[in-house]
């Protein structure tokens, strides 16, 4: 028999936005595959019926890796590597651009799949959720492991895809766990099993620490979990200030008090996209105007599809020297329309300076309210199209034209 007080589940999909790429294009299994990139890298179909694939040498542009299969990442291929060094290391990689719609259908099937056998889900994210086990009948006798197969076989039939489970006491442990023995994998993980399992491993491997902490562990000489764990808290906290000093303790110790919380309101809903070549406001305010437009109307999709109200709408700039800029406005009614979003995102945009290229927009909806909570608004949108004044594409003319009296020239 297992004790327990709390079984606390981590299920995260394998490779997800690949896995779903397979299904629609079986004969690339077994290849390296990466996702991400431009839609212009979509597979051809030829004469004779079949398709043609893109290959990592091919790209041009900027971008980064979204995701890749373990075959790519085999050759060194993560996600978030930039593509330029991808192509260096798997010129030969087929390559797929992202289908975000497709990912979502796949990602309610799954979550569906898991809420019909136990109903405390938390969502963590399109292809990761923690469950929460305790009540489970029979989860003392074997520690969850039966309950952990079955949910691996709803995934498995409502989505055709495998998924990796860690099972442990808490949500700290049982993601830490879901990666050991990926892909396919079920990991059970007890109290008694963290010196001899989580120890060993990176410092960074646990959830919350980054880049920079690890930098900073390691220059004090702790370098795995087991480390950190044997140092002496008052001492973390004298490095790291009190609470996270502690926390990174509590931690290395595989101790976390966090419930899986079933109903979160999210803060703000977001879109952005960085651009394959650096964009002027002169020269390319057609273009831009046409990203600002498609990343609003993006927006009120998302906004709609989960029911919320943006109370307060903010823009998001990266300019080439990568430099970045946000502005936001709060408004005195949420909105959830496109055309609003728009009009209040076109608002903010002239408040920045545009005496450089841009490299990235992104649009961003927050202080968020339930649509059910929101008085219908409709705010005045002198924006016409057909060429006239529209959106970002006068709001950037208007800066082009007047920084210094004159457009300036990057």
């Amino acid at each position: 028999m297992f004790p327990v007080s709390r079984l606390i589940a981590h299920l995260d999909m394998d490779a997800f936005y690949a896995s779903v790429e397979l299904l629609r294009y079986p004969q690339l299994r077994g290849l390296p595959l990466v996702i991400g990139g431009s839609g212009r890298y979509r597979p051809t179909r030829l004469a004779d019926g079949t398709q043609a694939f893109a290959r990592l040498r091919d790209y041009a542009g900027r971008g980064v890796i979204t995701t890749s299969t373990y075959e790519a990442r085999a050759l060194g291929v993560y996600s978030a590597m930039g593509m330029a060094r991808a192509a260096r290391l798997a010129p030969d990689a087929v390559l797929l651009p992202c289908d975000f719609d497709e990912y979502r259908r796949y990602s309610a099937r799954f979550k569906a799949a898991v809420r019909a056998l136990t109903p405390m889900v938390e969502d963590r994210g399109i292809d990761e959720i923690y469950i929460d086990l305790s009540d489970v009948p029979g989860v003392a006798a074997d520690g969850g492991r039966a309950i952990g197969l079955a949910l691996k076989s709803a995934v498995m039939q409502a989505t055709g895809l495998s998924c990796s489970i860690g099972i442990a006491p808490n949500k700290l442990l049982a993601k830490l766990c879901s990666e050991f023995d990926k892909p396919d994998g079920l990991t059970i993980l007890t109290r008694d099993d963290v010196p001899a399992r989580v120890w060993p491993l990176p410092a960074k491997r646990i959830n919350g620490v980054g880049p920079k902490t690890t930098q900073r562990l390691a220059a004090l000489g702790l370098h795995t979990i087991g480390e950190v764990a044997a140092a002496d808290v008052g001492w973390l906290c004298a490095q790291f200030g009190g609470n996270y000093g502690t926390w990174l303790h509590q931690s290395a110790h595989g101790v976390d008090a966090r419930p899986v919380v079933t109903v979160r309101e999210p803060k703000s809903i977001s879109r952005e996209t960085t651009f394959e070549r650096d964009l002027h406001v002169r020269s390319d305010r057609a273009e831009l105007g046409r990203i600002f437009t498609t990343l609003c109307v993006q927006l009120a999709a998302d906004l709609d599809r989960k029911g919320y109200a943006g109370r307060t709408i903010g823009v998001k700039l990266r300019f080439d020297d990568f430099r970045t800029v946000t502005r936001e406005r709060t408004l005195p009614t949420p909105v959830a329309g496109a055309r609003e979003i728009r009009q209040a995102a076109g608002l903010c945009l002239k408040r920045v300076e545009f005496n450089r290229r841009l490299r990235l927009l992104g649009v961003r909806a927050g202080s968020l309210v339930p649509v059910t909570q929101a008085p219908p608004v409709l705010i005045p949108t002198p924006c016409r199209q057909n060429g006239q004044n529209s959106g970002i594409r006068a709001t950037l003319m208007t800066h082009a034209t007047t920084v210094s009296g004159r457009p300036k020239r990057t």
